[in-house]
């Protein structure tokens, strides 16, 4: 069979559908729908292989020929046709942010809370370095970003941002898209300094003042800020599992709220006991809620329609004097007091609890912690009615505080 013509491509490419040779491995591709194309056959390690070049509305018979001919060469050079392709789809990965967005799905995979290093790039990352070029980027951007997070008093954050740049980076040289790591040299002492074990809780004293200088400020500390707040420190939740609860999740007529796996960071489901008092909170809030399915639901314009994951540790730190970001800072509301955070309120419940009394493996169990060892394994006895006792009694103490 000789060689087609261009008559004979106009002909077929209206004809019945199938594949009609050129010669040299170059096929026309007739489907029986779906726009004709341009076909490659040649052989690599013994096996067929077969890719598509183009559409043939958008190469001429004479350029398809070209095009095989030239990825022929390729071939008899000792290159697979198909594995070039993939090379030069890496090429698209020019800037920062085109290597995060090749990477970040492979951390979907593997992390359970993979939206904790996007924050972290989209917020303190990209905006210093995401559109730099990878054959431009060096070790001078990754100091400028680390710098900019150690001056906004962030240094756990800037520790993880010298992590996620190191693997985002090993990820480049992976794909072979940069020759070296521009964060390689830079270890803790660079960013926020080796992290200390964290002891900080507060006492009731304290407790006593933080919630009577929020009262005071309740221009700068909304009352859900506040509420919100005042839940931590009596459930002793994870502040994201209360920031973006779903008001599906309770049922305050039997006061309980029951976590499902997917939100637990312990993997586990939890049925939570809730307190009189903080039925009466979550009560407050769901006549604040309006008819948003969220017990906090986010005011302003952003991608989750839920209190942001910064929104309280940012309260709290505007009372104690410090705003990232910003060169004139508020004033220091909160005095001599030491700095604390929202997790500290996890801390605190869990301290209150001990002082109270309540066993270890119960107090455990308030946390959400999973028990250790073998306990852990054939205890499977949930301590519902020892934590609601718990909580009752605590909250019996932290309620007058607030209130």
């Amino acid at each position: 069979m000789g060689k087609l013509t261009v008559k004979a491509v106009e002909a077929k490419i209206k004809g019945v559908p199938g594949r009609f040779a050129d010669g040299d491995g170059l096929y026309l591709v007739v489907p029986k729908s779906g726009k004709p194309y341009w076909m490659l056959r040649y052989t690599a390690n013994s096996k067929r292989k077969e890719m598509t070049l183009s559409r043939c509305a958008d190469l001429s018979l004479a350029d398809a020929r070209a095009k095989a001919a030239e990825t022929s060469f390729q071939h008899r050079n000792g290159l697979d046709p198909l594995l070039a392709r993939k090379r030069e789809a890496q090429i698209s990965i020019k800037t920062v942010d085109d290597l995060f967005a090749d990477w970040y799905p492979t951390l979907v995979k593997k992390l359970k809370f993979p939206t904790i290093p996007e924050r972290v790039y989209r917020k303190d990352i990209a905006p210093h370095i995401g559109q730099a070029s990878l054959k431009q980027i060096s070790a001078r951007d990754i100091r400028t970003v680390l710098q900019a997070i150690v001056k906004s008093n962030r240094p756990t954050i800037a520790n993880d941002a010298l992590i996620y740049c190191k693997q985002l980076f090993n990820h480049g040289i992976k794909l072979d898209v940069i020759d070296n790591n521009p964060a390689s040299a830079f270890s803790y002492s660079d960013a926020g300094g080796e992290e200390k074990s964290k002891n900080r809780f507060l006492s009731k004293d304290e407790l006593v003042k933080f919630f009577r200088i929020c009262r005071e400020n309740s221009d700068s500390f909304s009352r859900e800020n506040y509420l919100a707040c005042a839940l931590l420190v009596t459930l002793g939740v994870r502040k994201s599992e209360l920031a973006q609860a779903p008001w599906q999740e309770f049922d305050l007529s039997e006061a309980t709220w029951k976590l499902p796996k997917e939100r637990s960071k312990s993997g586990v489901p939890i049925t939570i006991p809730l307190p009189t008092v903080a039925v009466k909170w979550l009560k407050e809030l769901q006549v604040r809620a309006f008819d948003s399915k969220y017990v906090f639901p986010n005011r302003r314009n952003s991608q989750h329609p839920y209190m942001g994951a910064d929104t309280l540790n940012r309260a709290i730190s505007k009372l104690f004097g410090r705003e990232p970001g910003k060169k004139k800072k508020p004033p220091n509301k909160m005095g001599d007091m030491p700095h604390f955070t929202v997790h500290d309120l996890r801390r605190t419940c869990r301290s209150l609890l001990a002082a109270n009394g309540v066993s270890s493996h119960v107090a455990e169990r308030c946390l959400n912690h999973k028990l250790k060892g073998v306990e852990g394994v054939y205890n499977q006895y949930d301590y519902l009615d020892e934590r609601r006792e718990a909580l009752e009694n605590l909250s019996s103490i932290i309620s007058p505080l607030v209130d």
